[in-house]
């Protein structure tokens, strides 16, 4: 009886036993099954983030039309302006940086590796209402006077600017307060000049082209600049309400000619920047950036690689011009080389 009772003692704590193991693996199972899911999408994940210019083209186009191929694949796409892109990129937040300007040799000297994938412009704009608007609208301003504008401040109102001394109304100065590809482009064209160049000068600093663009339709004496595809509507082609873009007097003759006339519909300027017409910069090429270069993320290195083939149909559709096919596939050799020399 004695010994009946023990072997059931044994049993029962054998069975107890047996039942921690098996929860016990459970719960491993799961654990192990749980992180391995999380790995593997971590891997189908690509984070993209950076300049304001490209994510339109990049949100609505590449990284919709890629995932209906691949739907295993997650693209997660921000903004933030070129700034951010990079710094992103360097820093590996993300796997793929956008940025709207050259790139710098003291990033380049951190390993910035990247390939161009297409090609806008920046371009100034004023409001519908603006007190000079027809002057500006049937002469345009020259670059000098752009200058005076937007860096030295020596022209400080509209009247003077167009010279009618009838106007008295100030001019009013908008800037980007992110490091961006747009100001950084604007300022070259202006001269030797960098984005802090007319930051430090404007009379309002503005986060991202949105709000930029949305500063000057609400102000009658506002100037500003922004990227094309945050100034024209992507289905009329036309300029948004209360925007109207600041044609560029190109031969300084104070008069804007018939072939200095592009600026009513996107696809005007877009041609235009396609024949080198409107001058480069503002006209400029939009790259994609990663720290060395792609060749330990195949995940990535695929879109970029997509992106710069079977991609390039969406650019025109998206608003952008295309860069020339010898340029492309001198992005596709480095891409896969993994080094731009």
């Amino acid at each position: 009886m004695m010994f009946s009772e023990q072997k059931t003692a044994i049993q029962n704590k054998l069975s107890k036993k047996t039942i921690k193991i098996c929860i016990a693996s459970t719960l491993i199972t799961c654990f192990i099954l749980c992180f391995c899911g999380c790995i593997n999408q971590q891997q189908n994940t690509i984070k993209v983030s950076g300049a304001y210019a490209l994510f339109p083209l990049m949100d609505t186009y590449w990284a919709k039309e890629y995932q209906k191929i691949h739907p295993e694949i997650k693209i997660e796409v921000s903004g933030g302006g070129a700034g951010k892109g990079m710094s992103d990129a360097l820093a590996g937040i993300v796997d793929i940086g956008m940025v709207s300007r050259d790139i710098y040799q003291e990033e380049i000297d951190q390993g910035a590796f990247w390939v161009s994938v297409a090609k806008d412009a920046v371009v100034a704009t004023i409001n519908t209402k603006n007190p000079a608007v027809s002057h500006i609208l049937s002469n345009g301003l020259t670059c000098e006077q752009f200058e005076a504008v937007f860096v030295s401040r020596t022209i400080t109102t509209w009247g003077q600017l167009v010279n009618d001394s009838s106007i008295t109304a100030t001019i009013r100065v908008y800037g980007r307060s992110d490091s961006c590809g747009a100001a950084d482009t604007w300022a070259k064209y202006l001269g030797e000049y960098s984005q802090d160049d007319l930051t430090n000068v404007a009379d309002s600093t503005i986060n991202g082209d949105p709000n930029l663009a949305a500063a000057v339709q609400g102000d009658r004496q506002g100037i500003g600049f922004n990227n094309i595809n945050y100034v024209y509507d992507p289905i009329t082609k036309q300029p948004y309400d209360n925007l109207v873009i600041v044609p560029i007097d190109l031969n300084n003759n104070g008069i804007l000619d018939e072939n200095e006339q592009f600026y009513d519909t996107s696809t005007d300027i877009i041609n235009a920047i396609a024949n080198d017409v409107y001058p480069s910069p503002p006209a400029r090429a939009l790259h994609l950036v990663t720290k060395t270069n792609f060749d330990d993320n195949e995940v990535a290195k695929n879109f970029v690689n997509w992106i710069l083939t079977d991609g390039q149909q969406y650019v025109p559709q998206g608003g952008y011009i295309q860069l020339s096919n010898e340029t492309i596939q001198d992005q596709i050799n480095y891409l896969e080389n993994g080094t731009r020399t």
